[in-house]
């Protein structure tokens, strides 16, 4: 009896232990999944959600000579249109939950490269295309101020921004970031923002330039430094003045 009751013991505890072995995988999984899918039962398929791209505003060719009308035209209806369909496609096929941009980018460095990449360039391009203007006036009011207390001129400023660009290797972002009042010049690697959680310098995005070759290549070829000079006289100070508040 003792015999039969160890031999049906050892037999269980050999089922138990394979059987945990087996879940072990799958647990992982859905565990992580959970870490990076929020679900709840609370929130509904209209809530979820959908990035969606901002209108140009302005023609093609209002930002010539400095951003050309062909740029312009694939920059918009291809490549941010692609991060747009490939965003929205990602939440869907891995059932995301977060309901603001907020939420998405507070949770960037658990999702997938699909849904970051893609939601990163989205939401960048819906920025950058907000901070160009056919028709710029020059910097003033709190974001004159601001800048003169940070940098020490719009010159300086000017100056260390574009270093910035043109030391980004490879495809990226240059940004004007606002960190608790204080203005700082950072870059991100190809759709990186500085809202995303991990980012090197975490703050409230003011302005924005893309140095990835598809944003002046056919101009500029490999002139960068022509592209970021010629940008400056496009920039959107009225909305960087509203984003500073």
């Amino acid at each position: 009896m003792k015999n039969n009751s160890r031999r049906k013991f050892i037999e269980n505890t050999l089922k138990a232990t394979a059987a945990v072995a087996v879940a072990g995988p799958a647990i992982f999984a859905a565990n992580k999944a959970q870490a990076n899918t929020p679900i709840s039962s609370e929130i509904t398929a209209d809530e979820i959600l959908k990035f969606t791209q901002v209108p140009l505003g302005f023609e093609y060719n209002a930002l010539e000579p400095y951003i050309d009308a062909q740029t312009n035209e694939i920059h918009y209806t291809k490549h941010h249109t692609a991060y747009i369909k490939n965003v929205n496609d990602a939440i869907t096929a891995e059932k995301l939950t977060y309901t603001t941009e907020k939420d998405f980018f507070d949770h960037a460095s658990q999702l997938s490269p699909k849904a970051r990449n893609n939601g990163g360039g989205a939401w960048n391009h819906n920025f950058f295309w907000q901070s160009l203007t056919p028709k710029p006036a020059a910097p003033a009011g709190k974001i004159k101020d601001t800048i003169n207390v940070s940098f020490g001129s719009l010159d300086q400023f000017k100056e260390q921004f574009a270093q910035a660009a043109l030391g980004r290797f490879g495809s990226g972002w240059v940004w004007l970031v606002n960190v608790n009042g204080k203005l700082i010049i950072t870059s991100t690697a190809n759709q990186d923002n500085p809202l995303f959680d991990n980012a090197a310098v975490k703050g409230t995005p003011l302005l924005a330039l893309d140095v990835w070759e598809h944003a002046y290549y056919l101009k500029y070829q490999n002139k960068r430094n022509e592209y970021v000079a010629g940008w400056w006289n496009v920039v959107n100070w009225d909305q960087v003045n509203k984003r500073l508040g």
